[in-house]
């Protein structure tokens, strides 16, 4: 089964875009993802319309960070991104007739919504600019520059 990497791919792109001095090219933050500028116009839609992001098209333009890192959450982000399913597992049938699965659908259900909960409270709980400082620190720790290629290419 695939998994959906949009949350983890648009906090790297968008701490990118906070250490960038300027604007960022649908191309470059495509580069970073590993991915087609188209994907991330389309990642960037939500995020521009929640306020995050914003974009200047022409010469000179792109994208770049329109909100104040330590008052978006990571559930921010994830809402942005329109809730992509969080767990890759369920349940076998929806509605089963069978008592044994009801049983079993059951069980599961509620496990899987507390695990929802708690990731979701999780991300609740963590500011991209938690994630940022993180950054900093393994930064510091390897010495290294705060550039886009550099750091793709260690």
């Amino acid at each position: 089964m695939r998994r959906d990497s949009r949350l983890s791919g648009v906090l790297h792109v968008l701490l990118h875009m906070a250490e960038h001095p300027g604007p960022m090219t649908s191309e470059m933050l495509a580069r970073a993802m590993g991915t087609n500028p188209v994907v991330i116009r389309r990642l960037m839609a939500g995020l521009r319309e929640r306020g995050f992001v914003q974009s200047e098209k022409g010469h000179g333009g792109g994208w770049t960070i329109a909100c104040d890192l330590a008052a978006v959450t990571l559930r921010d982000v994830y809402e942005a991104l329109g809730r992509p399913e969080l767990l890759a597992i369920g349940n076998r049938t929806e509605a089963p007739g069978c008592l044994v699965e009801q049983a079993v659908n059951a069980a599961l259900g509620d496990a899987f919504d507390e695990a929802e909960a708690l990731l979701l409270r999780r991300f609740g709980a963590l500011t991209l600019a938690a994630l940022s400082a993180d950054f900093h620190e393994r930064l510091a720790r390897r010495g290294g520059s705060t550039d886009l290629e550099k750091n793709h290419a260690a």
